[in-house]
């Protein structure tokens, strides 16, 4: 360390600003920084298994049966939700991205990175800071008196710029810098992630509250079947017709299917709950009345292509962006482990009284400039490189491991789709041929052609069926919503954010 100290300089405004000037004047040393240089990385080589499948599902005349065809490339709208053509549902969307506080939190977690980043910029700059010290002091008779006043009591006023600067000619504060900025893309996809993940959970939780309100009306029209057919069992008990048997049995039937009514019916106040608690009200405040009927199923789905695909998912985008963190933290470490230089300067004022702070001959500096080098840590430097260097292969691994789950979600979901309109095909046939074999049997046992038994076996089928075929309408309805989901929800198409967040076609 090497410093010159000078106890007068004749000039006023520069005595302050000359350190300053010196310091703001030197260029930043070193053009190169240590470490890995972070790459996008490429894409995965995958079709999704579309080869040699259909370009649209299976069709049938029913209700949400219509076919839905795939269209490689398509873009998907940022409010792809409002594709299911149901004011409510977006209305509700809109309601719990606008209350959610998962999303709030998110987006002041994003805040805070920008902050930590703004931050650490300003390790690049020069560090200043000025003090003012009045002191007043005593001499003893010992020494001699203090010159010009011939007085043991005398005040000296301070005033100084503390300036410091250490050049980054490793490139240490910029690759911290650059993990900074990794840090807070990371969250803003992270804010992207809960803003889809919120939007997909409200519609998935709107189809499955007008999936149990369909359940509950099918159980509904049953029994009040059974009952007008337990009525009419009861008169015929009482003109001798029937036998107490059979009554007994229509009567076991209807307590049985009316049973089921309870379950159905608690998962609905459950749903109620679970969306009240997904737009941040309370489980009193009212749900909209939907019903699958107020879904139009979107018949043009898009599949994105792989290369855009890493793009789009935005858990991909957070994993990308903490490996490229922690790719700049290995040159952060890197950085510490070399040579360093600290420069330092205090130009200042010291005189009697504060009007000579003003006046000539009073000013006093210092420069200082330090190189430093670690010699022994205890290998503390050596092994958070060599922490650095894994967590940087973790997150490649990580990184790996999104990839693979996002084309999973993908291909998952496009044979869900498949499966659902030929799930919902077969469900719409059996249903239509339980319907009828329920109205055969009653007119046969009108006739005395079958027995009470068989009434009640073509009623329970006929139930099971139409359970069966609403779950299947609102199985694909949720399942369109997945693939949504999973292609990333078109985030980069929403217009609540500002242009330049987004990503380019």
């Amino acid at each position: 360390m090497t410093a010159r100290t000078a106890r007068r300089w004749p000039a006023r405004g520069a005595t302050l600003m000359c350190g300053a000037g010196l310091l703001a004047g030197l260029p930043v040393l070193g053009g190169c920084s240590v470490g890995p240089d972070f790459r996008h990385p490429a894409a995965p080589s995958t079709h999704f298994a579309q080869a040699g499948r259909p370009a649209h599902t299976d069709s049938t005349a029913d209700a949400d049966g219509m076919a839905q065809t795939f269209n490689p490339g398509q873009d998907i709208p940022g409010q792809w939700w409002t594709l299911f053509h149901s004011p409510a549902l977006d209305r509700l969307v809109r309601h719990a991205l606008d209350h959610s506080p998962t999303l709030e939190a998110a987006s002041l977690a994003l805040r805070v990175a920008q902050e930590n980043r703004s931050a650490a910029v300003g390790a690049l700059f020069p560090s200043i800071s000025a003090s003012f010290n009045p002191a007043r002091f005593k001499t003893s008779r010992v020494y001699s008196p203090v010159p010009n006043n011939n007085s043991w009591l005398y005040t000296v006023h301070t005033a100084q710029l503390n300036i410091s600067y250490q050049p980054d000619i490793w490139g240490g504060i910029r690759r911290g810098i650059e993990s900074s900025s990794a840090q807070r893309d990371a969250l803003r996809y992270q804010l992207e992630a809960a803003y889809l993940t919120l939007t997909g959970e409200v519609v998935q939780a709107a189809v499955g509250y007008a999936s149990l309100r369909a359940q509950i009306d099918a159980v509904k029209d049953l029994t009040a079947a059974q009952q007008r057919i337990l009525d009419s069992s009861i008169r015929q008990q009482a003109l001798g017709q029937l036998a107490d048997a059979d009554v007994a049995m229509q009567r076991a039937q209807l307590a049985q299917d009316q049973a089921m009514l309870v379950p159905l019916q608690q998962q609905l106040q459950q749903q109620h709950d679970h969306i009240a608690a997904l737009t941040g009200d309370m489980p009193d405040d009212p749900t909209p009345d939907f019903t699958l009927d107020a879904f139009t199923l979107p018949q043009d789905l898009p599949v994105s292509l792989p290369v855009r695909l890493i793009d789009q998912r935005p858990d991909i985008k957070v994993a990308e962006a903490n490996w490229h963190a922690a790719c700049a933290q290995v040159g952060v470490a890197v950085a510490n482990r070399l040579p360093n230089i600290q420069l330092s300067a205090q130009p200042g004022v010291a005189a009697a009284t504060i009007a000579q702070l003003f006046t000539p001959g009073y000013g006093q500096w210092m420069l200082a400039g330090m190189l430093s080098q670690p010699l022994f840590q205890g290998g503390q430097l050596l092994h958070e490189e060599r922490a650095a260097r894994a967590a940087y292969k973790e997150s490649a691994a990580q990184y790996r491991a999104a990839v693979v789950t996002a084309v999973q979600d993908v291909t998952d979901s496009l044979n869900a789709v498949r499966a659902d309109a030929s799930a919902l095909a077969a469900n719409a046939d059996a249903e239509k041929a339980a319907a009828r074999s329920l109205g055969i049997t009653h007119a046969r046992l009108g006739l005395g052609d079958v027995s009470q038994v068989a009434l009640l076996t073509a009623q329970q089928t006929e139930l099971q069926a139409r359970l069966a075929l609403v779950q299947a309408r609102a199985a694909r309805l949720s399942d369109t919503a997945g693939l949504f989901q999973a292609l990333g929800g078109g985030w980069w198409n929403r217009q609540d954010i500002p242009s330049g967040k987004k990503r380019s076609g």
